[in-house]
């Protein structure tokens, strides 16, 4: 026995011995290292024994053991403080592997013995020193060996020693705080500053320490510096996911009510659960806190430091816990109301406004500190959050949420000395409206029960007066609003919104009957005097709030209609001649354009009072300018109230009269506009706009892709539904409404277009009725009788189609015969006036020949006598004088008047400075045939007689 317990100890001495010498090689220098064994591996040298002495030895053997175990305990504790004081500047990258075994055979040695506790410290306390490279390429090289040994730093948190754990966590904290050694190894540098930083996320140092916080659930210093280190390591993204993977955020949530006089517990697992919300999925956060027991603990501290919390720290870290309890109450799957959570915030939220005792917050009461001004805007903040849930909407009624938001719906007061600030008062009074707007639909009864409608209507009556105020502006919700009421007025006109959109009779009926059509009208009359000074967003918004709530309120009511007639069409009618280059400012000129589109079609069509108003101040000619820009959002409504519009008989005339650009009239538009449709629907036409598909000659291209598929008679096929999709039917009901003849200003283009539009019922009943035949086939197989009448109805259709082919191709061919003519009418005219010029031109040069030619002057002269010789009568009359045609001593060169007329080479012919004057020649009308000349009338008062003719 005695032999067997000597070999466990030999063999364990052994092992010891070598860990010895590995902790003896690094205790020394490099250069100073020799050969050499521990003690423990290098036996007594003696000479040998006889077997008497081995015996007499054996049996002192198992008492000897435990000395030399001893002995070798010492010699190694002795060497672990070499290791420390030869690094105790710092770890080389190279020797890191080998301290951490050595660091790992110390926590085995613990479980023996408490005295490697010191030596184990130490060591870790030298893994938060700088790490000391040789080359700079050493933190590449021995990247995966670091980050594996400062991932096992984290597996030490398995020894049960305090002063280990705090010590691992301490030497975390310092990768975080590191300051430059005072001394460096012989050829050494430190490693860059987040070297470390960067090894403990590749390592997965976090997960690690947020797993080891179970084994210091009860050891509160432990479990302190635990969460410290945590804090410094969540500043990180990749730490963050790491500690995600742990359930961090359902640990640390679990922890927050735990028993901690210091404080530090809530306010470090906080701060964690911040940072992991920051560089996490929120939505992976919030599903983790989302148990019962999380949302218990959360709201245990809460209380605790809503009743007992009187440091600005305790008030901070109170909202911060708020602010928490809003993202759980985001998600549905949060049991805030099973947990009583919800109430309390409901409750907390109202109870200084309603004034009702609850034994929720007896004894409570809020300072008008900054902390607790926070805390009131975030609790009204839960409330706009938990009106979402359709599950707390009894909480909100219970509570008297209404009442108490109510309480803001009035004209801002002086503050008192023990009060809310003015900006602060207007801050909360804002958001307490915003979350009116929320809270008023699911509440509808309650809110008519407190005269709400009453309390807003005097609201913005206040808005749009006189009274000195003076907005802050400072909030979100008060941008725009400083210096004015326009803050307030939109959110009261957002809360009129919420209710009147409901459509809920009761509601609008109680509006209308305190005037609130009149009272709208005038608030957005100073609305839009307002932005005639300067446009921003927040009037752009006042005004389309405004006209869509008088688009309700008179929808369907020809009294109300009557009301809004006069005055709000006034108010329209600049609306509706909105600059177009405004529309896509990005201010909201497009959401309020549409806003009166809709108010003109709800509060004036149907009211021949305010439709005949309407056509006076030449409505519809801006309905159809702005038709004419033919932006596709704008398009669908105004052609809906166009073909509303007809229904009053003036209305066909003003469309016929109007004209756009160009001379362009409504027919020629609405056809342009057809086109346009078919071209974005993928409708199949040649390049003369002729039809193509004679089975199908209006399908769109994805009509035409869908399959057959068997449908009850309830509900609509694609070619019904497909009417509703486009503007096809309302342009085919507009030019129904100006008839198909005698339209002005249309084209042969034109005209093949509007053969489709004239048969588009026709067409759109054939689709039906090969829908119909397409689904019959496909469950059924008709009788004989069935199968012919079905193939009439769709030859039928085709015929229609041909028809309407071979009626656009005889327009067109009519169009080509006409141009051919007017082609040959404009040849015919060009060729006349080329042969006027060469008349002209010859008639110069017979001109100039006479001029400068004396033998062609005598022969025209002799030809001009045989002419006037043969124009004479050839009966001579009796007794009759004869006279001469001839004047003697005539020097010119054409037939004598008393008026001559002098003419001269045309100056574009030989240039010179008259050609640029007012003397130059003008071009006479080619009509007329005239010469390009020069007139210069002479009055002759005698002529020579005794001249010489040339």
């Amino acid at each position: 026995m005695a032999t067997a317990r000597g070999r466990a100890a030999a063999a364990g001495g052994w092992a010891s011995g070598r860990r010895a010498g590995t902790m003896a090689s690094l205790a020394e220098p490099p250069a100073s290292r020799a050969p050499s064994r521990s003690p423990a591996l290098s036996p007594a040298a003696g000479p040998s024994r006889c077997g008497g002495e081995r015996r007499r030895n054996a049996s002192h053997a198992g008492a000897d053991l435990g000395a030399v175990q001893k002995d070798l305990e010492k010699e190694q504790l002795k060497t672990l403080k070499k290791v420390v004081k030869r690094f105790e500047n710092g770890l080389p990258l190279k020797d890191l592997a080998q301290v951490i075994e050595i660091l790992n055979l110390c926590a085995e040695k613990m479980n023996e013995q408490e005295a490697f506790t010191e030596p184990l410290c130490e060591l870790i306390k030298l893994c938060g020193l700088p790490f000391q490279k040789k080359k700079l390429s050493d933190e590449v090289s021995y990247s995966v060996a670091v980050s594996k040994s400062i991932a096992q730093l984290a597996y030490l948190m398995r020894v049960p020693s305090s002063q280990v754990r705090i010590q691992i966590c301490k030497c975390v904290v310092s990768f975080y705080n590191t300051e430059s050694p005072r001394k460096l190894l012989s050829g050494y540098q430190p490693t860059s500053a987040n070297y470390k930083i960067q090894m403990a996320e590749l390592g997965g140092l976090a997960e690690t320490l947020v797993l080891s916080l179970a084994l210091v659930e009860n050891q509160l210093n432990e479990k302190l510096w635990v969460l410290k280190a945590l804090q410094h390591l969540s500043s990180s993204g990749v730490n963050c996911r790491l500690m995600m993977k742990a359930q961090a955020a359902s640990r640390l949530c679990l922890y927050l009510n735990g028993v901690d006089p210091s404080g530090q517990l809530v306010f470090r697992s906080s701060e964690i659960l911040w940072n992991l919300l920051e560089n996490t999925s929120k939505e992976e956060v919030v599903n983790q806190l989302s148990s019962l027991e999380c949302v218990h603990a959360l709201k245990e501290v809460f209380v605790d430091l809503l009743m007992h919390g009187f440091r600005h720290y305790d008030r901070q870290l109170r909202n911060d816990l708020l602010v928490l309890a809003t993202l759980l109450a985001e998600n549905p799957a949060a049991p805030m109301i099973e947990s009583g959570f919800a109430k309390l915030l409901i409750v907390l939220a109202t109870f200084t406004e309603v004034k009702i005792p609850n034994p929720l917050v007896k004894g409570l009461k809020l300072t008008y500190s900054y902390e607790d001004f926070e805390l009131k805007k975030l609790l009204f903040n839960v409330i706009g959050v938990l009106s979402k849930d359709p599950c707390a909407v009894q909480l909100l009624s219970e509570n008297d949420v209404i009442p108490a938001l109510l309480y803001y719906v009035k004209p801002n007061q002086k503050p008192g000395f023990h009060d809310w600030s003015a900006a602060q008062y207007e801050e909360l009074q804002l958001h307490a409206i915003a979350i009116l707007a929320s809270v008023a639909p699911l509440l509808v009864d309650k809110y008519l029960s407190c005269q709400a409608n009453t309390l807003l209507l005097v609201f913005l009556e206040w808005c749009i007066g006189q009274d000195p105020f003076f907005g802050q502006g400072n909030s979100f919700h008060g941008t725009g609003g400083r210096g004015n009421k326009l803050a307030q007025m939109r959110y009261s006109l957002r809360v009129l919104r919420s209710v009147v959109s409901l459509y809920d009779d009761a509601v609008n009926l109680n509006l209308c009957d305190q005037g609130a059509i009149s009272q709208l009208l005038d608030i957005l009359k100073y609305a839009a005097n307002k932005s005639k000074e300067k446009e921003d967003a927040i009037l752009l918004e006042i005004q389309a709030d405004i006209l869509f709530l008088l688009s309700v309120l008179c929808e369907n009511d020809l009294h109300r209609k009557e009301l809004f007639s006069y005055e709000g069409v006034d108010i329209l009618i600049p609306f509706i001649q909105m600059d177009p280059k405004k529309l896509h400012s990005g201010l909201g000129h497009n959401c309020l354009l549409f806003s009166a589109l809709d108010c003109l079609w709800s509060c004036v069509i149907g009211c021949y009072i305010a439709e005949d108003y309407f056509l006076e101040k030449q409505g519809i000619f801006l309905l159809l300018d702005l038709l004419a820009l033919k932006q596709k959002n704008l398009c669908n409504i105004i052609l809906g109230i166009l073909v509303e519009f007809c229904d009053n008989p003036k209305t066909t005339l003003h469309i016929s009269t109007w004209r756009g650009e160009k001379d362009q009239t409504a027919a020629n538009l609405l056809i342009q506009l057809w086109r346009q449709e078919e071209l974005e629907l993928g409708v199949k036409r040649d390049r003369y706009g002729r039809i193509v598909d004679m089975k199908r000659p209006i399908a769109s291209s994805f009509q035409k892709q869908q399959e057959v598929i068997p449908m009850p008679a309830s509900c609509r096929s694609f070619a019904i539904m497909e009417i509703s999709e486009n503007i096809r039917a309302k342009l085919y009901s507009l030019l129904c409404k100006l008839g198909f003849e005698n339209l002005p200003g249309l084209s042969a283009k034109d005209f093949v277009t509007l053969a489709i539009i004239r048969h588009y019922i026709d067409f759109k009943v054939g689709e039906v009725w090969s829908e119909l035949c397409a689904e019959l086939k496909e469950e059924f197989r008709p009788v004989a009788s069935d199968e012919e009448a079905l193939k009439v109805i769709s030859e039928i259709s085709e015929d229609t189609g041909r028809m309407i082919a071979a009626l656009q191709t005889e327009v067109l061919e009519s169009q080509h015969h006409q141009e051919i003519q007017e082609e040959e009418k404009a040849y015919t005219k060009i060729q006349a006036i080329h042969k006027q010029k060469e008349m002209v031109n010859k008639s110069w040069e017979n001109f100039l020949t006479r001029t400068s030619n004396y033998e062609a002057l005598k022969k025209a002269k002799r030809l001009q006598e045989k002419s006037i010789e043969a124009s004479r009568s050839k009966s001579k009359t009796q007794n009759g004088a004869v006279h001469s045609t001839d004047i003697k001593g005539l020097g010119t060169t054409i037939g004598s008047g008393r008026l001559v007329t002098v003419e001269s080479t045309p100056p574009q012919l030989i240039g010179g400075p008259l050609a640029v004057t007012d003397f130059a020649l003008r071009k006479s009308s080619v009509c007329e045939g005239a010469l390009k000349k020069i007139k210069r009338v002479k009055t002759l008062d005698s002529v020579k007689k005794d001249s010489i003719p040339v």
